[in-house]
Protein backbone atom coordinates (compact mmCIF):
# COMPACT_ATOMS: atom_id res chain seq x y z
CA UNK A 1 0.00 0.00 0.00
CA UNK A 2 1.35 3.44 -0.79
CA UNK A 3 2.45 5.65 2.05
CA UNK A 4 -0.08 8.34 1.16
CA UNK A 5 -2.96 5.88 1.08
CA UNK A 6 -1.98 4.46 4.45
CA UNK A 7 -1.60 7.95 5.95
CA UNK A 8 -5.02 8.99 4.65
CA UNK A 9 -6.62 5.87 6.14
CA UNK A 10 -4.90 6.31 9.50
CA UNK A 11 -5.85 10.00 9.71
CA UNK A 12 -9.47 9.26 8.88
CA UNK A 13 -9.82 6.49 11.45
CA UNK A 14 -7.91 8.55 14.04
CA UNK A 15 -10.33 11.46 13.57
CA UNK A 16 -13.26 9.07 13.90
CA UNK A 17 -11.87 7.47 17.04
CA UNK A 18 -10.83 10.80 18.54
CA UNK A 19 -14.24 12.36 17.98
CA UNK A 20 -16.05 9.36 19.49
CA UNK A 21 -13.77 9.23 22.53
CA UNK A 22 -13.90 13.00 23.06
CA UNK A 23 -17.68 13.11 22.86
CA UNK A 24 -18.35 10.07 25.03
CA UNK A 25 -15.79 10.75 27.73
CA UNK A 26 -15.66 14.55 27.79
CA UNK A 27 -18.52 16.36 26.08
CA UNK A 28 -21.37 14.01 27.05
CA UNK A 29 -20.48 13.82 30.76
CA UNK A 30 -19.93 17.59 30.85
CA UNK A 31 -23.62 18.17 30.18
CA UNK A 32 -24.45 16.16 33.29
CA UNK A 33 -21.89 17.90 35.50
CA UNK A 34 -22.41 20.08 38.52
CA UNK A 35 -21.05 23.11 36.64
CA UNK A 36 -23.72 22.85 33.93
CA UNK A 37 -26.37 22.30 36.61
CA UNK A 38 -25.32 25.50 38.33
CA UNK A 39 -25.09 27.39 35.05
CA UNK A 40 -28.58 26.43 33.86
CA UNK A 41 -30.24 26.46 37.27
CA UNK A 42 -32.36 23.75 38.87
CA UNK A 43 -35.45 24.59 36.83
CA UNK A 44 -33.83 24.60 33.36
CA UNK A 45 -31.13 21.95 33.86
CA UNK A 46 -33.25 18.77 33.50
CA UNK A 47 -34.63 19.88 30.13
CA UNK A 48 -31.78 21.77 28.50
CA UNK A 49 -28.85 19.57 29.49
CA UNK A 50 -29.99 16.45 27.56
CA UNK A 51 -31.34 18.64 24.75
CA UNK A 52 -27.94 20.27 24.23
CA UNK A 53 -26.24 16.88 24.37
CA UNK A 54 -28.60 15.60 21.67
CA UNK A 55 -27.73 18.53 19.41
CA UNK A 56 -24.03 17.70 19.64
CA UNK A 57 -24.74 13.97 19.28
CA UNK A 58 -26.43 14.74 15.94
CA UNK A 59 -23.25 16.51 14.82
CA UNK A 60 -21.18 13.54 15.93
CA UNK A 61 -23.48 11.26 13.92
CA UNK A 62 -22.78 13.22 10.73
CA UNK A 63 -19.04 13.13 11.39
CA UNK A 64 -19.15 9.38 12.01
CA UNK A 65 -21.04 8.74 8.79
CA UNK A 66 -18.52 10.85 6.86
CA UNK A 67 -15.58 9.01 8.46
CA UNK A 68 -17.23 5.63 7.82
CA UNK A 69 -17.80 6.51 4.17
CA UNK A 70 -14.19 7.65 3.87
CA UNK A 71 -13.05 4.36 5.45
CA UNK A 72 -15.05 2.40 2.88
CA UNK A 73 -13.52 4.51 0.11
CA UNK A 74 -10.11 3.80 1.62
CA UNK A 75 -10.78 0.06 1.47
CA UNK A 76 -11.85 0.44 -2.17
CA UNK A 77 -8.73 2.47 -3.01
CA UNK A 78 -6.54 -0.06 -1.22
CA UNK A 79 -8.15 -2.86 -3.21
CA UNK A 80 -7.68 -1.01 -6.51
CA UNK A 81 -4.09 -0.07 -5.70
CA UNK A 82 -2.91 -3.45 -4.47
CA UNK A 83 -5.11 -5.67 -6.60
CA UNK A 84 -5.94 -7.83 -3.58
CA UNK A 85 -9.46 -8.04 -2.28
CA UNK A 86 -9.86 -6.82 1.30
CA UNK A 87 -9.84 -9.40 4.07
CA UNK A 88 -13.39 -10.29 4.95
CA UNK A 89 -12.97 -10.01 8.71
CA UNK A 90 -11.65 -6.43 8.52
CA UNK A 91 -14.30 -5.41 6.03
CA UNK A 92 -16.95 -7.00 8.27
CA UNK A 93 -15.60 -5.07 11.25
CA UNK A 94 -15.76 -1.80 9.32
CA UNK A 95 -19.30 -2.49 8.14
CA UNK A 96 -20.36 -3.47 11.68
CA UNK A 97 -18.89 -0.28 13.15
CA UNK A 98 -20.61 1.79 10.47
CA UNK A 99 -23.88 -0.05 11.18
CA UNK A 100 -23.53 0.74 14.89
CA UNK A 101 -22.97 4.41 14.04
CA UNK A 102 -26.04 4.40 11.78
CA UNK A 103 -28.14 2.68 14.44
CA UNK A 104 -27.02 5.02 17.23
CA UNK A 105 -27.37 8.23 15.26
CA UNK A 106 -30.22 7.35 12.95
CA UNK A 107 -32.45 5.40 15.30
CA UNK A 108 -31.47 5.71 18.97
CA UNK A 109 -30.84 9.46 19.04
CA UNK A 110 -34.19 10.38 17.41
CA UNK A 111 -35.94 7.97 19.80
CA UNK A 112 -34.24 9.70 22.73
CA UNK A 113 -35.32 13.10 21.40
CA UNK A 114 -38.96 11.99 21.17
CA UNK A 115 -38.88 10.51 24.68
CA UNK A 116 -37.23 13.67 26.00
CA UNK A 117 -39.97 15.82 24.47
CA UNK A 118 -42.71 13.59 25.92
CA UNK A 119 -40.98 13.65 29.30
CA UNK A 120 -40.93 17.45 29.45
CA UNK A 121 -43.78 18.27 27.08
CA UNK A 122 -46.72 20.25 28.36
CA UNK A 123 -49.51 18.09 26.92
CA UNK A 124 -48.44 14.70 28.36
CA UNK A 125 -49.98 13.19 31.45
CA UNK A 126 -48.02 12.31 34.58
CA UNK A 127 -48.10 8.58 33.74
CA UNK A 128 -46.83 9.23 30.23
CA UNK A 129 -44.04 11.41 31.59
CA UNK A 130 -42.96 8.76 34.07
CA UNK A 131 -43.01 6.07 31.39
CA UNK A 132 -41.04 8.33 29.06
CA UNK A 133 -38.49 9.02 31.82
CA UNK A 134 -37.96 5.29 32.42
CA UNK A 135 -37.79 4.54 28.70
CA UNK A 136 -35.41 7.47 28.16
CA UNK A 137 -33.06 6.12 30.81
CA UNK A 138 -33.10 2.61 29.31
CA UNK A 139 -32.56 3.83 25.75
CA UNK A 140 -29.81 6.17 26.93
CA UNK A 141 -27.98 3.17 28.40
CA UNK A 142 -28.40 1.33 25.09
CA UNK A 143 -26.98 4.37 23.30
CA UNK A 144 -23.98 4.44 25.63
CA UNK A 145 -23.37 0.72 25.06
CA UNK A 146 -23.54 1.24 21.30
CA UNK A 147 -21.03 4.09 21.59
CA UNK A 148 -18.63 1.93 23.62
CA UNK A 149 -18.89 -0.86 21.02
CA UNK A 150 -18.26 1.70 18.30
CA UNK A 151 -15.17 3.03 20.08
CA UNK A 152 -13.80 -0.49 20.56
CA UNK A 153 -14.45 -1.40 16.92
CA UNK A 154 -12.89 1.78 15.56
CA UNK A 155 -9.85 1.31 17.83
CA UNK A 156 -9.32 -2.23 16.52
CA UNK A 157 -9.78 -1.03 12.95
CA UNK A 158 -7.26 1.78 13.53
CA UNK A 159 -4.78 -0.84 14.68
CA UNK A 160 -5.45 -2.83 11.49
CA UNK A 161 -4.92 0.18 9.22
CA UNK A 162 -1.75 1.20 11.08
CA UNK A 163 -0.36 -2.37 11.00
CA UNK A 164 -1.17 -3.91 7.62
CA UNK A 165 -0.23 -7.53 6.97
CA UNK A 166 3.27 -7.99 5.62
CA UNK A 167 3.22 -8.82 1.92
CA UNK A 168 5.44 -11.57 0.67
CA UNK A 169 8.82 -10.26 -0.36
CA UNK A 170 9.05 -11.46 -3.94
CA UNK A 171 6.52 -14.07 -5.11
CA UNK A 172 4.30 -16.53 -3.39
CA UNK A 173 5.54 -20.04 -2.65
CA UNK A 174 2.65 -21.46 -4.65
CA UNK A 175 4.26 -20.26 -7.90
CA UNK A 176 7.18 -22.67 -7.42
CA UNK A 177 5.05 -25.76 -6.96
CA UNK A 178 4.19 -27.78 -10.00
Amino acid sequence: MSGFLRLAGILNIAVWLGAAVFFNFSVGPAFHSEAVSELLGPKSYPYFSPAMEQILAARLFHLQIACGAMALLHVLAEWLYSGRSPQKRWLALLVAVLAIALMAGGWLEPKLAVLHNVRYGGNAGIGQRENAARAFSAWQQADRLANMLLIAGVAVYLWRVANPPDPTRFVSAAKFRS
